[in-house]
């Protein structure tokens, strides 16, 4: 997992992944995102709202608030799903690495997903690569979303599983399970939306375990287990979150700039003493492209 490129070369090679990779512009979001899959749910909202509605005490009611099509958090999972059938991709990484001088550390990802999650559920698979200039130490992550309704969603997940114990140093794989909620009386600045949503779960592996350079440094070997973030939207389309990841605090921003579906996330993480040995810079990046909806 260990990534020696520097800094000004890592950040070069995100621009022109982002920018120049063909498959990135043949669709005018990553989800969300992972997650960053909320672009997908506004889809079904549509569909819903495409159908009318002809009871005048339906017509009355008010109707439930989704959260934004921003980045709900970048450090940490959410409980939203997706909605439909899409590939995806992204690349994310850090800066510096912590107990290490000057290196960053970088992870990509390829995936899909398909389901469609207000009705039943959303499945959604993906391939990462967290040693990416050598090309090697591939894991995998598998994600399966439930939408309560627009305004609650749950999720649980197995990540990195499948990684070579002799290459990673991620402690096992990791499972979870998450809840999101998006507050119904602070309306967005996107009609039918929500400016503020928030995530509580727990999980085992990376929530649970400290690195053993976390031990040595006698900073413990158990994190809290418990994970969870607070989105708000600060201007449109664009979210500052505050993190925990079950290790440390992070504060993070989320934004879709584009009328593309690109999404970004750039935030600090390792703001106590809690665990690393710095604060550092994480930056996330991800792209969907829709198959069927």
């Amino acid at each position: 997992m260990r990534c020696k490129i520097p800094l000004n070369r890592a950040l070069l090679c995100l621009a022109a992944w982002c920018f120049f990779n063909p498959g990135l512009r043949a669709q005018t979001h990553f989800e969300k995102t992972i997650k960053q899959k909320i672009d997908s749910l506004f889809a079904a909202g549509g569909k819903v709202a495409a159908t009318g509605i002809n009871d005048t005490k339906m017509q009355q009611a008010k109707p439930l608030l989704y959260p934004n099509d921003a980045m709900q958090s970048v450090m940490s999972p959410t409980g939203w799903g997706g909605y439909g059938t899409y590939i995806f991709g992204g690349i994310g990484g850090v800066y510096p690495e912590v107990y290490r001088q000057n290196k960053a550390d970088l992870i990509t990802s390829v995936g899909a997903c398909t389901g469609n999650s207000l009705k039943a559920v959303n499945v959604a698979a993906s391939l990462n690569m967290t040693d990416v200039h050598r090309f090697r130490n591939f894991s995998a992550n598998f994600i399966i979303s439930k939408s309560i309704n627009s305004a609650n969603s749950i999720s649980a997940g197995a990540l990195q599983m499948f990684a070579n114990e002799q290459q990673s140093d991620a402690p096992g794989s990791t499972f979870y399970i998450a809840y999101s909620h998006a507050v119904q009386n602070i309306l967005s600045r996107l009609p039918g939306c929500s400016k503020l949503s928030y995530t509580i779960g727990i999980g085992t592996g990376r929530f649970l375990y400290k690195s053993p350079k976390d031990v040595e440094a006698g900073r413990g070997k158990y994190g809290t287990a418990v994970f969870g973030n607070i989105s708000y939207e600060i201007f449109a389309h664009t979210n500052m979150c505050l993190e925990w990841s079950g290790m440390n605090l992070g504060l993070s921003i989320g934004t879709r700039p584009f009328k593309s579906p690109l999404s970004i996330g750039i935030g600090v993480n390792n703001l106590t003493r809690y665990s690393a040995d710095k604060a550092n810079i994480v930056l996330s990046v991800g792209y969907p492209l829709s198959i069927k909806r």
